[in-house]
């Protein structure tokens, strides 16, 4: 586990410098994240080339995390979790969904990562007391980062090497070109960022250069293998026998998180997933449902008000039944209007609100809902949902009537009560959820686009084309 005493400190800059390292060696590199998240997910799958997976303590089960880990490290040489936030740091107060409690649980190693910007000797306390705080994490060494230059590094080699036990792998240098450009939500993610591969080869060369990789391979081979139950490692999302329903999802620069195992579970319900460019196509393709996950809208907003033929036929297919789910940026581009930095832009219309960002965040990490009776798909269940949050945006002018599908226990969603608005078949939330924790929403999903049959009932109006060559490749 890659991990820091802080947030910012450079972990995740490092994690896909070690993970296209390794590969460019050779070796099957599997990565996973520890929490909520989609942008740095991104990064590590363009630095492995395999879908990066998220194992997340609050939002799954320890069965279904353990199960996940060990399933993938199964068909790999190497495998790294990239931590979030702090080593220690965590929701609840004993540490039980920290780092540190992920990397007991997987029996991992850590490797912190410690931006030394301003410190010198100071660093030694600051090691010994994370070891101290926690017996049972192993710390196999540090990688030091945001060095102000060799004498910087001599001294906090010669402080590390006196005061404790713990080995430096790598000592990495400020460096512009380690930068990868923040925005609130975090980094730039890789599907909008420009020259990727380039900028993950780059970044791979610097950390190759100044970290130990092979000390950590020597470190990795020590770890014995994640003993779980069998029933764990089974895939619990096994390929469908018969895929007979199309799904459209969203997936370019301004939309494009999702989890990797909500996508599997699509397709293992039985969902053809086509990829959709909200940007530059002009029509919709032959689909059955649709799926708006999360990205930065506003970031794209002119080009997507531009984009008037498809948001148009968007709203037809709404408005004659298409069933759609949509998250937080999907939501937003559902709306009448989205209005950033005192410019308002026109967007689907659907949903019948007007979106406003702020400088602030409205609404940020995890959530506990309950679903109403209004909400749509069936199999509704009694118990609490657990989702994330993170969204600088709210939604104004709601009519009254608006029906909502949750109703809010923790968190903000629309409007500190409630979240999930229902609009004929759409379903709009700023909730992200997973399928996970007994909450199999895209199998749900999936049975609500079958029940709702809309091929039957397509208008003539609107117009549907094949999806264009490696459609389905756009979503990852």
């Amino acid at each position: 586990m890659v991990s820091a005493a802080h947030k910012s400190s450079g972990k995740t800059t490092v994690s896909i410098g070690l993970c296209h390292a390794l590969r460019e060696r050779g070796l099957a590199v599997q990565s996973f994240k520890k929490g909520p998240d989609y942008i740095d997910p991104m990064w590590l799958t363009a630095a492995t080339g395999r879908r990066c997976r998220n194992l997340d303590p609050w939002l799954s089960t320890a069965a279904e995390y353990r199960g996940t880990f060990r399933r993938y490290a199964a068909a790999a040489d190497v495998c790294l979790v990239e931590g979030n936030k702090g080593i220690y740091d965590g929701l609840a107060l004993d540490g039980s969904n920290s780092n540190a409690a992920l990397a007991k649980a997987l029996g991992l190693p850590v490797v912190l990562v410690i931006d030394t910007r301003g410190m010198t000797r100071g660093i030694a306390p600051l090691i010994l007391g994370y070891q101290a705080f926690d017996r049972d994490v192993k710390f196999a060494g540090v990688i030091l980062n945001n060095l102000g230059g060799e004498r910087h590094e001599a001294k906090l080699r010669l402080v590390i090497e006196h005061y404790t036990d713990v080995p430096v792998l790598g000592a990495v240098h400020c460096d512009p070109r380690l930068a990868i450009p923040e925005r609130h939500l975090g980094l730039t993610p890789s599907n909008e960022a420009e020259r990727v591969a380039q900028r993950v080869d780059e970044i791979a060369g610097i950390v190759a250069a100044h970290v130990d990789l092979d000390a950590l391979l020597r470190i990795a081979a020590d770890v014995p293998p994640l003993a779980v139950p069998g029933d764990a490692l089974a895939d619990p999302h096994p390929p469908a026998t018969a895929a007979d329903l199309r799904i459209g999802v969203a997936q370019d620069r301004a939309f494009g998180f999702y989890y990797a195992d909500d996508l599997d579970a699509l397709r293992a319900a039985g969902a053809t997933l086509v990829g959709i460019d909200t940007l530059s196509d002009a029509q919709l393709p032959n689909i059955d449902g649709l799926i708006i996950g999360g990205g930065f809208p506003e970031m794209h907003a002119a080009q997507l008000e531009a984009n008037t033929a498809l948001r148009t036929r968007i709203r037809s297919a709404i408005d004659s039944g298409l069933p759609v789910y949509a998250e937080c940026g999907g939501l937003m581009y559902l709306a009448r209007t989205l209005t950033h930095k005192g410019q308002t832009y026109r967007m689907v219309g659907a949903v019948p609100g007007d979106v406003v960002m702020h400088e602030r965040p409205v609404g940020r990490g995890y959530v506990s809902l309950e679903e109403t009776a209004g909400f749509p798909w069936p199999g509704r269940t009694d118990a609490a949902v657990r989702a994330h949050e993170f969204h600088y945006s709210s939604v104004e002018n709601l009519p009254a009537d608006v029906r909502y599908a949750y109703s809010v226990k923790r968190g903000h969603g629309v409007d500190g009560r409630r979240d999930g608005i229902v609009v004929n078949n759409v379903l709009a939330c700023y909730a992200h959820l997973r399928s996970a924790g007994g909450n199999a929403w895209a199998a749900r999903f999936v049975e609500f686009v079958r029940r709702a049959d809309y091929r039957t009932r397509r208008q003539d109006n609107i117009v549907y084309l094949p999806p264009a060559r490696g459609r389905e490749a756009l979503v990852l």
